[in-house]
């Protein structure tokens, strides 16, 4: 099994945001204070996993300050970010302790960020993805995994720690890394396969979590064995995608198959079948073929192989 390493030009969407995380700072609890109301802070609300954005011709990312003194008494906790070229904090704060959502300027909603996503610009498409997941992480964090008592956030939201004094046990946000990978035949065709759940005529590639004691090269020969029965090789590396539906990392590569006949897992997968290049070229993108949504790595996979054919 032999992985090469393949740089793509462009970020991913939702990756390379443009903020300084500043790790820094975050003990500084003083300085994140001051920070946090200066008149240059921009806050990220977060309402149940929704994020604020103003709608419109142009979609964007929407922040309000620490004046709003209605909203920072139900904040259930600030995150701190990051600060932009300019020096500006960056923080998320968690609203979702609010029975509605609350409202703010005219044409401005919480999205969910899986339906505003391809519509964002790169650098709002970031700061978003990392407010959410952040935040998400925090709500699912709330007691000790160690001994059950609560916990509280620490060092500007990227800690948490048991309020237990005999416990004291830290947590640290999490990322589970999952395998996304183009399986190629060598020439003209790849494997896209669709789950039960997914919108009529929606197909992707294949995808899977990593599991503890293997290679992501591994991970990438074992789930397309599971998945459609192929064995696998000249695995390659493609470029990676933070995922925060709700907390993924995913990392993308091609494979080779060795094989052309399929064995589909019906428990993981709907269907599987070999695409050709001249197909995806002509996908009615309708409810008899469509391919995945365009701020996915999987979009991206599909992108670079079609050029390889140019």
């Amino acid at each position: 099994m032999r992985t090469v390493l393949h740089h793509t030009h462009a970020p991913n969407v939702y990756a390379s945001g443009p903020l300084d995380r500043a790790d820094r700072l975050r003990g500084d609890q003083e300085a994140l204070t001051l920070a946090i109301s200066s008149e240059t802070a921009r806050l990220f609300p977060v309402w149940r996993g929704n994020n604020l954005v103003q709608m419109g011709d142009t979609i964007r990312g929407w922040t309000v300050q620490a004046t709003r003194t209605d909203l920072m008494q139900h904040a259930k906790l600030s995150v701190f970010l990051g600060l932009d070229s300019t020096g500006a904090p960056h923080f998320a704060i968690d609203l979702s302790d609010f029975e509605e959502p609350p409202e703010f300027e005219p044409g401005t909603a919480f999205e969910d960020l899986r339906k505003v996503g391809p519509m964002l610009g790169d650098d709002d498409g970031a700061i978003l993805a990392y407010a959410r997941g952040l935040v998400h992480w925090h709500r699912r964090h709330l007691f000790c995994g160690v001994c059950g008592r609560p916990t509280d956030s620490r060092k500007g939201g990227h800690e948490r720690r048991c309020t237990n004094p005999d416990c004291g046990a830290p947590h640290f946000p999490r990322t589970d890394p999952a395998v996304i990978m183009l399986v190629h035949d060598g020439a003209d065709r790849i494997v896209l396969g669709r789950q039960k759940d997914w919108p009529p005529g929606r197909c992707s590639v294949l995808a899977g979590f990593v599991e503890p004691g293997e290679s992501l090269e591994d991970a990438v020969a074992r789930e397309v064995m599971e998945e459609v029965g192929l064995p696998t090789t000249d695995i390659r590396y493609n470029s990676s995608q933070p995922w925060p539906f709700p907390s993924s990392i995913m990392l993308g590569f091609s494979a080779r198959a060795t094989a052309e006949e399929m064995t589909i897992a019906t428990d993981e997968i709907e269907e599987a079948r070999w695409v050709s290049r001249a197909e995806i070229a002509a996908s009615p993108e309708d409810e008899t073929f469509a391919l995945p949504r365009r701020d996915s790595i999987a979009y991206r996979l599909i992108q670079d192989w079609m050029a390889q054919g140019n």
